[in-house]
């Protein structure tokens, strides 16, 4: 009986069969690179059963920017205020703030100031001639009648003529400080109008 493992001849081609398990030539007949390895059967742990009675609940994953919350975020807390001593810091801050903006200067011009009346009085004016030429001299004096000191604004001179002309002449004092009760006497030469002296007053100016 033929062997049924090598291949037969069909339509007159004879076909190289070979053993269906018979080893290739290049294959490699002896086995001296197994080893022998040991084992060992390792039983799974024991359940503690008080754990068992209670499954574990799932706990969902958090995604995002919410994996950086703390654990102790969801606890709802009321608003925080600060103690007395933040408190006292704060308005210190504040103050100090305000002083340095210019709050020292609003202080300081809301301070009330001496009442101080300046006035003026004994004004005269007459016409004068010197050689040839006529000049209009004008002297009087200015007072400080309040309770504080003041500063004396410049004088203002006004002359009006006889054809309705008015001519204005300012008489400088220095910004002179007055003590209160002081007296400033003041007299000046001024041209005079061709068509005549109608009037003259005397003035604070600005």
């Amino acid at each position: 009986m033929a062997d049924q493992r090598t291949a037969r001849p069909v339509s007159g081609e004879i076909m190289a069969g070979r053993a269906a398990h018979a080893l290739p030539s290049g294959a490699v007949t002896a086995f001296d690179d197994i080893i022998d390895a040991d084992y060992e059967i390792v039983s799974p742990p024991e359940r503690d059963p008080d754990r068992s009675r209670f499954p574990a609940v799932p706990t969902p994953s958090a995604g995002g920017m919410a994996m950086l919350r703390r654990a102790g975020g969801d606890i709802a807390t009321g608003p925080v205020r600060g103690g007395p001593i933040f408190w006292i810091f704060g308005m210190a801050a504040v103050a100090a703030a305000f002083w340095v903006s210019g709050g020292h200067a609003l202080i300081h011009h809301a301070a009330p100031k001496p009442a101080a009346a300046l006035t003026i009085s004994g004004v005269s004016s007459r016409i004068k001639t010197a050689g040839e030429k006529r000049f209009l001299h004008v002297d009087g004096h200015a007072a400080n009648d309040g309770e504080g000191t003041a500063a004396l604004p410049p004088l203002e001179i006004r002359i009006a003529s006889n054809d309705g002309r008015v001519t204005s002449y300012k008489l400088g004092t220095y910004a002179r400080q007055m003590r209160p009760g002081e007296r400033f006497a003041f007299s000046s030469r001024l041209d005079v109008p061709k068509s005549g002296v109608k009037t003259v007053s005397v003035t604070f100016g600005e």
